[in-house]
């Protein structure tokens, strides 16, 4: 019996051990998120060794938004052209005048910046796994200021892995995963 206990608590604590912890959501209780129609989304800050990564997440990101039909995104490059028309150095963290600025020139309600800060393989020990890591944060373009900001992280070395081997799911499974958990968590 005292063997059974053991064996429970002992799985229990790997069990915790293995799980993620929630990733926190911030949202401005004060801004009314069902006014936003059209949301910009600026280029994505790679903090990869991925070169194309926040591009390809950008993409991912754009095409599932848009996807949801609660909000119309302006083309890529019709962002572009903004980003150079306002003169933004670095488009990945636009100041809060610039945001206002961008957004007057292509005509949107709210831009949201991101960060990809994993993007491609972990390994630990023989085991392997595809993991994306993002953080997202959404500002009105009234006044330049944070009104969400959200974080997923997916993928992994999963304790089947490191039991039996094996490469995690596809990348642009778990590309697809993170994206659609940081919509959710916008959309809530």
């Amino acid at each position: 019996m005292k063997i059974r206990k053991m064996m429970a608590v002992l799985l229990l604590v790997g069990l915790a051990a293995c799980a993620h912890p929630a990733s926190e959501v911030f949202r401005d209780q004060n801004m009314d998120f069902g006014a936003i129609q059209t949301i910009l989304v600026m280029p994505f800050a790679n903090q990869t060794r991925e070169q194309t990564a926040a591009d390809r997440v950008r993409d991912v990101f754009i095409n599932r938004l848009l996807a949801s039909g609660a909000v119309y995104v302006p083309p890529v490059g019709e962002v572009k052209r903004g980003i150079m028309r306002a003169g933004i150095v670095d488009a990945t963290i636009p100041s809060a005048e610039e945001v206002k600025t961008i957004a007057g020139i292509v005509k949107a309600d709210a831009v949201i910046t991101g960060a990809v800060k994993e993007y491609g393989d972990v390994r630990s020990g023989a085991a392997s796994a595809t993991v994306i890591a993002l953080s997202m944060q959404l500002m009105e373009t009234q006044t330049g200021k944070i009104v969400w900001a959200a974080s997923s992280t997916k993928g992994g070395i999963t304790f089947t892995d490191r039991l039996f081997g094996g490469g995690g799911e596809p990348m642009n499974v778990i590309t697809e995963k993170a994206v659609d958990d940081i919509i959710d968590k916008l959309f809530k």
